[in-house]
């Protein structure tokens, strides 16, 4: 199997044999155990992820309670884009949620990449935005509907995720208690048993 990243660079547009090669170079890969903390609070931020296989989650420690913000799946970037940017300490956590296989994206090595293949610079920043567009979308979804409409929307655009991890990490990610995300769970399966 080839290199992910090369694969989807020669989706967008064909690589030279120079290029795979510096973009094999510059981004490793990577599988971490269960886990694994790939950023932690505190600490800056060198390394962006695209997650190959595996889920990576996201969480902030708030009164000593783990919030959880995000989870990374297959095919989907993972960044601390203000610590990342301004180089000032993570304020989140990520963590491997299962046995994860990453593809590390270096900012020293990207931009070494850029300034040799500088073409690469706007495909990646096109997907950056886009990311950042995405995420920004979520976020309003999941203020605007209330917790049973933001399960639905989970299951709908994500079946997968709900069966992967713990429901208490489901539900800090919903912005619900547990026993809430289980009473909507019963409430549901009620409704299609009937």
């Amino acid at each position: 199997m080839g290199h992910i990243l090369v694969e989807m660079m020669e989706q967008l547009t064909p690589l030279t044999e120079e290029e795979k090669r510096d973009i094999e170079q510059s981004f490793a890969v990577k599988t971490c155990k269960k886990g694994t903390y790939l950023i932690r609070e505190g600490q800056l931020v060198q390394n962006a992820y695209y997650v190959i296989e595996g889920c990576i989650r996201v969480y902030q420690l708030q009164d000593g309670e783990e919030k959880t913000m995000a989870f990374h799946t297959e095919n989907q970037s993972a960044v601390d884009f203000n610590s990342l940017s301004s180089q000032k300490p993570a304020k989140v956590n990520f963590v491997c949620a299962e046995d994860t296989t990453v593809a590390i994206l270096n900012a020293e090595k990207e931009k070494a990449l850029y300034k040799k293949h500088p073409r690469f610079e706007s495909f990646c920043r096109e997907g950056v935005e886009q990311m950042i567009g995405q995420n920004q979308e979520q976020i309003m979804e999941l203020i605007a509907l209330k917790p049973e409409q933001r399960y639905l929307k989970l299951q709908a655009e994500r079946p997968g995720l709900i069966n992967r991890v713990p429901q208490y990490q489901l539900a800090s990610y919903l912005g619900i208690k547990p026993e809430t995300l289980s009473r909507i769970r019963q409430r549901l399966a009620s409704k299609v048993n009937h």
